[in-house]
């Protein structure tokens, strides 16, 4: 019988410091030491979202470390997910379905309840009734908050923060990102700036993206313990050779944005860089192909010389047509495509590349129809119904897995619809399946690919990922104190 361990929650100095790769990682670990840990985030603001098995939309980073945890993924480990339509607006999904569209402002005025007849909606409420949920079913549940733990400004409103750490009575890890500068001020301040009451649940701090000799770090690490009065549980390296799917937009700065004129040998896959686009870890295992250079782009010179070109999913389809109308994309794609390239939709790109797309009730906005690339023979209506769900296909005699997340309603049946240079598709995860990778790039390079690395796109996907999540929680054992963080969940 392994112990009962209080809830661990990673919290951060601000965003994008390593929440969500060390919550996973950790994840991973408790799985490897016979616990059945499950993952949890109170509130999330992500366009990259996933589909659970029952047909329902959580974060993305939840279902990523559900899926290094060992378990499937579930509405109560992100129980409220934000997608923003605007820099104002977001669409507000709650248990996984959506129930309208509301700006920050408004975000806490009264709302009728979806779920319950004449009821008014309590957020709180509903992200703490899907924790205890989680937390009798798992042990131990591993939490994660969002953004900065220290905004004062939001503390009254707080439901993913300190707040919930009270309410599930959470062991918090304070992570801080060295790689961006003003750590010790970081660390420092946001401990500093908590209550009393919550100042004493932050048990340890953990250091993430180092970069050089760990030495030189020793008597920062003394410092930080000195001046906060709370320990160092380690210091994480930096690393570039561990592939975990990534959540936020933030991580779309990493990616590459280069065509390769040095290596002709490789196929060049221009993924469009839309202003809403969404699901970008549609095209990670296409990018770590070593046959192909897949680069992220607006450019219409480069969409012109690329021998794939990827219409990406979109929160906003309409409003990111209108735009690739704007800026000349959409006629180098249609240029392209009469050149002989080949061209593949997903999703909102999917819709893009039909014939119309309407929008009669202002689902997405103002603008309520607009000609598509004429591409594929489909139309498209907005509808307020979301289709999400698991799905599996055959694709050149194999069976092939994908999910769906849309909005709006195509005429055909056609889970994949092709012509002549070009496909498209609803499935999110299409390009994760080896059958379709090969199909294309053979499509593409019309059989001329280079001989040397013909046929070695990843065969198994499900085992690449588990050998990423192993990868990583090893990474993480080398520079934490795992056993300290075992002994502040089993304290009393």
């Amino acid at each position: 019988m392994v112990k009962k361990l209080h809830p661990l929650m990673f919290v951060g100095t601000g965003s994008d410091v390593g929440k969500s790769i060390v919550a996973t990682a950790f994840c991973r670990i408790l799985k490897q030491d016979g616990y059945h840990p499950a993952p949890f985030k109170a509130q999330n603001m992500a366009l990259n979202s996933y589909a659970t098995p029952e047909g329902f939309e959580i974060g993305r980073a939840q279902a990523v470390q559900a899926e290094a945890a060992g378990i499937p993924c579930h509405t109560d480990m992100n129980p409220l997910l934000l997608k923003p339509n605007s820099d104002h607006t977001s669409q507000v999904v709650l248990h996984g379905r959506p129930i309208g569209n509301k700006d920050a402002y408004d975000f806490w005025k009264p709302t009728p309840n979806p779920f319950q007849k004449g009821g008014e909606l309590d957020f709180r409420q509903e992200v703490c009734d899907a924790f205890d949920r989680l937390a009798a079913r798992y042990n131990p549940i591993v939490m994660e908050g969002a953004g900065s733990v220290s905004e004062l400004n939001l503390r009254g409103r707080d439901i993913v923060n300190m707040s919930m750490a009270r309410h599930a009575k959470a062991d918090v890890i304070l992570v801080g990102d060295i790689d961006r500068g003003g750590v010790f001020a970081s660390v420092y301040g946001s401990i500093m700036l908590q209550t009393p009451e919550d100042r004493q649940l932050i048990k340890g701090i953990i250091i993430n993206k180092f970069r050089g000799d760990l030495r030189l770090f020793d008597d920062g690490r003394r410092m930080l313990e000195d001046l906060c009065g709370i320990p160092v549980l380690g210091v994480i390296p930096y690393y570039k050779d561990i592939h975990i799917d990534e959540e936020d937009s933030v991580a779309l700065a990493q990616k590459n944005y280069q065509l390769s004129i040095l290596n002709s040998q490789l196929i060049q896959v221009a993924v469009v860089l839309l202003r809403h686009i969404s699901n970008f870890t549609d095209f990670d295992t296409l990018e770590r192909d070593p046959r192909v250079n897949l680069f992220y782009t607006s450019n219409v010179d480069d969409i012109s010389r690329a021998d794939i070109i990827i219409l990406p999913g979109t929160k906003s389809t309409l409003d990111d047509l209108l735009e690739l109308r704007r800026n000349g994309c959409a006629q180098a794609i249609q240029r392209a495509h009469r050149d002989g390239r080949m061209v593949v939709g997903i999703c909102g790109g999917y819709q893009m590349l039909g014939l119309t797309v309407e929008d009669p009730d202002g689902i997405e906005g103002s603008i309520t129809s607009l000609p598509g690339l004429g591409l594929l023979p489909i139309r498209t209506t907005m509808t307020p119904e979301k289709t999400t769900r698991q799905v599996t296909f055959p694709f050149e005699g194999q069976e092939c897995r994908g999910y769906e997340i849309h909005q709006g309603v195509s005429d055909t049946d056609e889970a994949i619809l092709q012509t002549d240079h070009c496909v498209g598709t609803y499935i999110h995860g299409f390009l994760d399946n080896a059958p379709v990778i090969d199909w294309l790039i053979n499509r593409a390079s019309h059989g001329d690919s280079p001989s040397d690395v013909r046929g070695k796109s990843p065969r198994d996907l499900q085992a690449f990922k588990d050998e990423q999540y192993d990868r990583l929680a090893a990474h993480v054992r080398q520079y934490v104190d795992i056993d300290k963080v075992y002994q502040i969940l089993t304290d009393d």
